[in-house]
């Protein structure tokens, strides 16, 4: 078994999480944290060497219809409809103030 979690480690890694945590925190989180890693170990010390390893506990099936390629719109007819054009691409404002 691992050393118990203290308040100086949650203390310390506040510190280097730059959390400003009070001391009633610190001691909260502690207890939490404590909690946590604690049901990690359990889940550690489990014997999984007949389980095979899953993405999901249940059989899911892809429900998304499938891909049919269809032809796009008309780029004049979508460049006749833009506010600006240049060299028939959609022209668009300069970033960060740069002008061209």
């Amino acid at each position: 078994m691992s050393s118990p979690l203290t308040r100086e480690n949650v203390a310390k890694v506040a510190v280097l999480a730059r959390l400003n945590l009070t001391e009633a925190e610190v001691d909260r989180y502690t207890e939490q944290l404590a909690a946590v890693l604690g049901h990690a170990e359990d889940l550690a010390s489990l014997d999984l060497d007949d389980i095979e390893p899953t993405a999901h506990p249940l059989p899911l099936v892809n429900v998304l219809r499938d891909d049919v390629v269809t032809p796009g719109a008309d780029r004049d007819e979508v460049l006749s409809q833009a506010p600006s054009v240049e060299d028939r691409r959609f022209r668009v404002p300069a970033i960060l103030g740069e002008e061209p």
